[in-house]
């Protein structure tokens, strides 16, 4: 999955997701640090919470509207009407965000 987070978290986020990617600049607020989810939820890494906010979006300033603008419809736009590839995209793009957890 780490093609996916490169693609569509990468740019915002930064490739080790402190925040700090090449577009991070151009928003008010900069982007989360992805690295800190489990620390900032008392050492348990949020996955329901980074689900829910890959598959709904979030009122985070810096993504402008409740989705995030960069990739949400593209998901659902590579999907069939039919498919489960995009639930399963947003799972594997929420584990993988696990896997930049700061140690």
């Amino acid at each position: 999955m780490a093609g996916m987070y490169v693609t569509y978290c990468a740019p915002c986020h930064g490739m080790t997701g402190e925040g700090n990617g090449p577009a991070a600049s151009a928003f008010k607020q900069a982007p989360t640090n992805l690295t800190l989810l489990a620390k900032t939820h008392g050492g348990k890494y949020p996955s329901v919470v980074v689900q829910n906010t890959l598959t709904f979006g979030t009122n985070v300033p810096a993504h402008g509207d409740v989705k995030m603008p960069v990739w949400s419809d593209l998901f659902r736009g590579l999907d069939s009407h039919e498919s489960t590839v995009s639930p399963l995209r947003i799972k594997n793009l929420t584990d993988y965000v696990k896997t930049l957890q700061a140690k």
